[in-house]
């Protein structure tokens, strides 16, 4: 959930605001089990006009490798988030 959210904020700060975003697809692969909190970090890989790719690596309290996960995105054009 915490790769899912990385990699979602990271393809949203792409979009207008006036636009919401759904998961098409995504690949996690978990390498270690975690011990304590968890940290995601969320980068783009390819921004689209519709379609956008991200990735997320997810760390551990001891800084330990534990998941990596790629993902992909459509953006819903003039479909704000946010209740209007």
């Amino acid at each position: 959930m915490i790769a899912d959210t990385a990699c979602g904020y990271s393809a949203f700060s792409l979009m207008p605001a006036d636009c919401s975003l759904v998961t098409v697809e995504y690949k996690i692969n978990i390498l270690t089990p975690a011990r304590g909190s968890l940290l995601a970090k969320g980068q783009v890989v390819k921004a689209g006009r519709t379609l956008t790719v991200a990735r997320a690596e997810v760390y551990s309290d001891d800084g330990k490798h534990v998941a990596s996960m790629q993902q992909t995105l459509m953006m819903l054009a003039g479909r704000a988030d946010r209740p209007e």
